[in-house]
């Protein structure tokens, strides 16, 4: 059975951006279920032409990049709903591929995972 890691995602400031997907990419390298959990400013990431804003100087790759490495990879990329009005986003703001779900899909993928990863 796959080891369940499950990361939140809560900032789009390049240094909080970038290490989700770095190590994403690095489970999902290792044949573990990834789950990424995006909320607040880390909804922007997954906002159409939201990734191609924010740049890491030095990154082995572009954040769309890495984005599509997890989608490829199986990652489960969750937009957090409830804090949509905050953001000022609406489900259909979302890149393809990224799940809604509430505070409580979160609880319950973290009460359930082998590893869980926060980036805020």
């Amino acid at each position: 059975m796959a080891k369940k890691v499950w990361i939140f995602c809560g900032s789009d400031e390049p240094t909080k951006a970038f290490p989700p997907f770095m190590l994403a990419s690095g489970a999902i390298a290792m044949d573990m279920e990834v789950n990424i959990f995006f909320t607040m400013q880390g909804l922007n990431i997954v906002r159409k032409g939201g990734a191609e804003k924010i740049h890491l100087p030095g990154a082995p790759k572009t954040l769309p990049e890495f984005i599509d490495i997890a989608r490829e990879g199986g990652a489960n990329l969750i937009a957090c709903s409830a804090a949509f009005p905050i953001a000022g986003i609406k489900e259909e703001d979302l890149i393809d591929g990224v799940e809604c779900g509430g505070v409580a899909t979160f609880v319950i993928g973290a009460e359930e995972a082998d590893i869980l990863l926060t980036f805020s």
